[in-house]
């Protein structure tokens, strides 16, 4: 749909929490563990994982802390074992995705149900809201530094994109996630830095709603955002600026 940006959106949604560079290590250390469980601790070999360390260092995360996370991705240190949940959810008539990355189920749990139950809502059962998502790999480049939009298509496409379009000043590359790791290591290998590169969900229709809505809608998602193992918040509406104030 024409002036959506998932980039935007995104970026503008995580304003407030990524100032909290405190809160904003703990969320990408999480990253770090579950990329090192998932896949090794060879970011040589694990591009999710390698993606995750350059977040962490683009926002000057300690060495220290990026190799301990490394370490209890790959359980070669004890620590927590972390939990990863998605929260269903509708508010104000648009859907709501919540996935969480905890070290205690049950506290998270009472904790996420209290925050929709302020917002006069509560978490849905299993594809209540999901059915409203795709979940796809998702990329979004600077067009305004990197311009030849034709030479960028055809990295994309080679590497198995399916899509790719500007939004505003950003190239946004879709993919399905399975070949999320070729599309990155492909943008790489042409040097096309990427300010946002994630498997996330992005809504099947995304849905025009009025300022006022939206404006509950976006404090609805700051208070989510804004809880310690909530690693990200996704919705079906369309967030503009005039919603985000």
């Amino acid at each position: 749909m024409a002036g959506h940006s998932h980039a935007k959106n995104i970026m503008r949604h995580k304003a407030v929490v990524d100032a909290k560079r405190g809160k904003l290590f703990s969320k990408l250390s999480r990253y770090i563990i579950i990329a090192a469980k998932n896949g090794g601790g060879d970011p040589t070999m694990n591009l999710p994982l390698r993606y995750a360390i350059d977040k962490a260092r683009s926002v000057s995360m300690p060495k220290d802390n990026i190799e301990r996370a490394i370490k209890r991705g790959t359980g070669e240190l004890e620590g927590v074992t972390f939990d990863e949940i998605l929260y269903e959810g509708m508010t104000n008539g648009v859907a709501v995705l919540v996935e969480v990355m905890t070290d205690n189920r049950n506290r998270t749990n009472g904790e996420i149900k209290k925050i929709f139950e302020r917002a006069n809502t509560e978490p849905g059962k299993p594809n209540s809201a999901l059915y409203l998502f795709d979940r796809k790999g998702f990329f979004a480049i600077d067009a305004t530094k990197f311009k030849d939009e034709d030479a960028i298509m055809g990295v994309a496409l080679e590497a198995g994109a399916d899509d790719m379009k500007r939004e505003g000043d950003a190239f946004e590359i879709t993919c399905d996630p399975s070949k999320f790791s070729a599309v990155l290591e492909a943008l790489k290998a042409a040097n096309l830095e990427t300010f946002e590169a994630e498997v996330k969900f992005l809504a099947k229709a995304p849905k025009e709603i009025d300022v006022e809505t939206g404006k509950k809608v976006v404090r609805f998602m700051d208070a989510l955002d804004d809880h310690d193992d909530v690693q990200n918040v996704f919705t079906d509406a369309i967030i503009t600026d005039e919603m985000a104030e």
